[in-house]
Formats: structure tokens, sequence, C-alpha cells
């Protein structure tokens, strides 16, 4: 089973790549399956590629729910 956890987009590299963050955790992930992903956009990362991209609100709202999970273990 896979858990889709929202990530920012922190810098557009050359070419279809992305850094992105999570939990101040800084990786390199492949735009090419997803169009017009600018820096601050989240995005739903498998294996390396962004898969999707989200609305931001609502990813920090998921993200929210995730911090409060985890605050309450």
């Amino acid at each position: 089973m896979c858990l889709a956890v929202p990530v920012r987009v922190v810098e557009i590299l050359d070419g279809q790549e992305a850094i992105i963050e999570a939990d101040g955790v800084r990786k390199t992930i492949s735009l090419s399956l997803v169009e017009d992903v600018a820096p601050g956009d989240y995005v739903i990362v498998h294996v390396g590629y962004a898969i999707q991209k989200l609305d931001v609100a609502e990813a920090e709202k998921t993200l929210a729910i995730f911090a409060e999970l985890t605050a309450q273990t």
C-alpha cells in the first residue's frame, strides 16, 4: 500500500526536474508526468516522479492533519 503525501516544490531545475521539500528533507524529482508546476506548488511523488499537482489549500490542509496525527503519538 502507498501513502500519498503532498510535497512542496522548492525549485524548478533545467529540463523536467525539480527540488521538492518535505519536513526539511529535499530531493530532486522528475516533472515529466505533470505539467505547469512552479515553485510553491504541491505535488504527489511516487518513485521519484511527480504524478499529480495538488491544490495548495487542500495540500496544506492534508499536511496539517498529518502533523496533528503525528503530535498525538
